[in-house]
């Protein structure tokens, strides 16, 4: 039995220099009972910034010589920091599901990750017309 979820996104890309900034995502989440609100609506959040750096900043470069990861380190793999963090909400869609488990309870581990930088991407195409299918969307796909 799975969690499910939708998320919208709104961007403001500057057309001269190509530049992304997220101003607002909403996320809304069917996960079956919600044991602790907050500790659920946290971990939403977190897992909504890090969709934000999936789609706007991670990048793994893998050396073709070598099979080695160069940028392997917080120092040169650049994540979303609090200044990145757009406007958050997290809604959680009331249910019953009482075939997943006694209690109704489900996961929120990687739910609140996976549509971010879909939303985003769809966003940037609804904003700019162009359509990226690469992550992470950087300036250069975008001009």
């Amino acid at each position: 039995m799975h969690s499910f979820g939708a998320v919208f996104a709104e961007v403001v890309v500057d057309p001269d220099l190509g530049e992304t900034r997220v101003r607002r995502i909403v996320g809304a989440y069917g996960a079956g009972r919600i044991i602790n609100p907050k500790l659920t609506r946290s971990q939403s959040i977190g897992g909504m910034i890090g969709g934000i750096g999936m789609a706007l900043m991670e990048h793994a470069v893998v050396d073709p010589r070598n099979g080695r990861v160069p940028n392997a380190n917080l120092a040169e793999y650049a994540v979303p920091v609090h200044a990145d963090s757009p406007m958050l909400d997290v809604v959680f869609v009331e249910e019953h599901d009482p075939h997943v488990n006694p209690l109704g309870v489900k996961g929120v581990g990687e739910i609140a990750m996976v549509g971010v930088a879909p939303a985003i991407t769809n966003a940037i195409y609804h904003a700019t017309g162009k359509r990226v299918r690469e992550l992470p969307v950087t300036p250069d796909k975008l001009l």
